[in-house]
């Protein structure tokens, strides 16, 4: 259960929540959701996301269902200071795509009373931990991991499989790029794409 509200009247208090995993598992759905009831509850609401993530739509986050919310799109977190006077509630998407700084920007809107909600991606598609993803799940109050569907073998998946032949860190695409895999079926396809291995007969 996730607080709208102060606990205590006449005081604002301010924390950090994270939504993480795979691509396709409903981070970008769960944010929005959130925030939707951070309205309806007619908090003043503000959202941001990076500014080199156009795939839907340059100034919408936009959910793989279809759902979108209104955003402002930056460059570097930073900026995120700027844009929040007199804010409740700060929503951030795609936050592994944000320098390291965006973990000061949102524990210092924390400690303004303000709450703050990020999703994103924890790990890379190697599986190694993402931006600054990791160090926002040590400072943050709630953590919720979600999960995607293995796309191998229907288990439950944390790994987002890139099987395009690219190899940058950063390589914006959706179904046509990436897969959600179990931590089984991933590290079986790791094992394939190593030197020297081949699949026994």
């Amino acid at each position: 259960m996730f607080l709208e509200t102060s606990r205590h009247p006449g005081r604002r208090n301010g924390w950090i929540e994270v939504i993480c995993g795979s691509m396709f598992s409903g981070k970008t759905e769960e944010l929005i959701r959130r925030l939707n009831r951070a309205r309806i509850a007619r908090q003043k609401v503000e959202i941001f996301k990076p500014l080199i993530d156009t795939r839907y739509d340059e100034q919408q986050v936009v959910s793989h269902d279809a759902n979108s919310i209104p955003s402002t799109p930056v460059s570097a977190a930073s900026q995120i200071l700027l844009l929040t006077q007199e804010v409740d509630v700060v929503g951030v998407d795609e936050a592994q795509f944000f320098d390291a700084e965006l973990t000061a920007v949102c524990n210092y809107l924390a400690n303004r009373g303000i709450r703050v909600i990020v999703a994103g991606l924890d790990m890379d598609y190697l599986g190694n931990p993402f931006g600054p993803i990791p160090s926002l799940m040590a400072t943050a109050e709630y953590v919720t991991k979600v999960h995607a569907i293995c796309m191998h073998c229907g288990n439950l998946a944390q790994y987002s499989h890139r099987i395009v032949n690219e190899s940058g860190l950063v390589v914006l695409g959706e179904k046509d790029a990436y897969e959600p895999l179990c931590r089984s079926c991933f590290q079986e396809v790791l094992a394939k794409k190593k030197p020297g291995k081949q699949k026994n007969p």
